[in-house]
């Protein structure tokens, strides 16, 4: 990975290679407006309700240079501008592939748009990652559980990273909006809710809270690619669960809102 890294920043910015699992050009729930979407491939963590197992393997996908993206992203500005949108870049985790990620947001900047970043916060190498930060204008953070042993058996790594990568983008001053999903039996424990609450609260870069209810649409990408999902008992949570936990946030004085 280290090598890797190394070689992309040896690489001029709009010839630097990503790999791309997919692009949604008119998203409309990975930040404000429409966004032009890039998913890329890799993933460290293994979340036991991820909906797409297929983004994990750094080698998968397709390899894209940063020119020909940004060329297919000027294509979108008009929509984009009109709707207070821009470019998300997402996963997968996409600080695996942060020297690709710094020299597409750097070009999305010449052109004047707007840029997010989807991520876990789990960053595996912490020097790169300002690179990215400084042409990031929102990060969509993606909070699991604050319980240090129950994420780990959650997500297959450890909270401290994440953690500390929450603290730099409040240490930059960007805006963020956290990210949380709700799954019965996992992440809903009124315990855990309030440490998640307390935690976010205490972060003055948020904007918002988002709840996201679990669901089943994914688990026959585990079936295709031949792993056991582990949550095959867990149905998505209720109407009343939702309010629940979004009232245990709201208590904390955050402005939480509940997504489809």
């Amino acid at each position: 990975m280290a090598e890797l890294l190394e070689t992309q920043k040896a690489v001029p910015v709009r010839q630097r290679v990503g790999r791309i699992h997919s692009i949604e050009s008119m998203g409309a729930v990975d930040g404000p407006g429409i966004r032009f979407v890039v998913f890329l491939q890799g993933c460290q963590m293994r979340c036991q309700y991820c909906h797409n197992p297929d983004t994990w393997k750094l080698n998968g996908g397709t390899e894209q240079t940063v020119g020909r993206l940004a060329d297919q992203v000027r294509q979108y500005q008009s929509f984009m501008r009109a709707s207070g949108g821009g470019v998300t870049i997402s996963g997968g985790e996409p600080l695996l592939q942060a020297p690709f990620v710094a020299a597409l947001m750097a070009e999305c900047h010449r052109m004047g748009i707007h840029t997010a970043l989807d991520t876990s916060g789990y960053v595996p190498s912490l020097d790169q990652v300002n690179a990215v930060l400084d042409h990031t204008d929102l990060v969509l953070l993606d909070l699991k559980l604050m319980n240090p042993e129950k994420h780990k058996e959650l997500t297959g790594r450890e909270l401290d990273r994440i953690l500390y990568f929450a603290d730099l983008v409040t240490s930059r001053g960007i805006p963020i909006w956290i990210r949380h999903v709700v799954v019965p039996g996992v992440t809903d424990d009124p315990e855990d809710v309030d440490a998640l609450g307390r935690f976010v609260a205490a972060l003055p870069g948020v904007q918002r809270v988002d709840l996201l209810p679990y669901h089943l649409l994914g688990k026959h990408k585990w079936e295709a690619l031949g792993i056991r999902y582990q949550l095959d008992e867990v149905q998505p949570p209720s109407d009343e669960l939702m309010e629940r936990v979004a009232a245990q946030l709201r208590a904390h004085g955050l402005p939480v809102a509940q997504m489809a």
